[in-house]
């Protein structure tokens, strides 16, 4: 049978708050270092283009549903037609990412500088908890969990007849790490945030390639099926105001 912990006061005040606070901070700082650190150059116009054109084509896909089928089919030719979709990309235009990331110093320079402001400070601040605050129990999660969360939650406490619902301290180091985008977003703006999941997206997409971006993005556009939601929602209504006249 698991032990029943009783958390002190104290580990409260000088584990689990201070260690919160700092991961705070340090996510706020990285922000403004790294803001700092990123050059002034002007961004490809043709590389703003097709991000753009990637975003208009999944609020296609995400809101399909909720426009007619005609002009849900007239916009998909708009984007995906042979001749001159915009999603299209003739192969003499198509261009090694790779090969334009290293014929640009500053693109590469700027690459290096995001993966460092992510790096460095990552490893000190997992080196000072695992210095001062490992083999802390820091917190308890109010909601019963499987065992399968225990390497998840436990990180550095050897003891299996702990309950799983229990967090240690470089586990808890983690979750911040990981799960702070909801705070960024408030504190520094939607488009600012970004949690240490999605700088790692970026780190593994050196040498990323927009012309694949839209080739994938319109072969998610063709196969598409289409289903107009209007008429349901019609149909749904009209069963409701029945059942209320009744």
């Amino acid at each position: 049978m698991a032990a029943d912990l009783v958390l002190d006061t104290a580990i409260r005040d000088w584990v689990l708050i201070p260690l919160s606070v700092v991961m705070v901070l340090i996510g706020v700082l990285r922000y403004f270092v790294s803001k700092l650190m990123r050059s002034n150059q002007v961004p490809d116009a043709k590389i703003i283009k097709e991000g753009q054109l990637i975003i208009r084509a999944r609020n296609l896909r995400a809101a399909a549903n909720f426009i007619p089928p005609k002009s849900f089919r007239a916009r998909r030719f708009y984007f995906s037609n042979e001749e001159n979709g915009l999603l299209i990309v003739p192969k003499g235009q198509a261009q090694n990412a790779q090969a334009q990331m290293f014929s640009d110093p500053n693109m590469a320079m700027d690459m290096m500088k995001k993966n460092l402001s992510m790096i460095i400070p990552q490893t000190l601040t997992f080196a000072w908890v695992n210095f001062f605050f490992s083999g802390f129990v820091a917190a308890k999660i109010p909601f019963p969990l499987t065992q399968r969360f225990r390497s998840m939650l436990q990180n550095g406490i050897d003891l299996s007849t702990v309950d799983v619902s229990y967090v240690s301290s470089r586990s808890w180091y983690f979750l911040n790490l990981f799960g702070l985008r909801g705070l960024f977003s408030l504190i520094l703006g939607e488009e600012n945030a970004m949690d240490d999941t999605q700088r790692m997206m970026q780190m593994s997409g050196f040498g990323f390639d927009p012309s694949k971006s839209l080739g994938a993005e319109k072969d998610s556009l063709d196969i598409v099926q289409h289903d107009w939601a209007l008429p349901k929602f019609e149909h749904r209504a009209e069963a409701v105001l029945k059942k209320l006249a009744i």
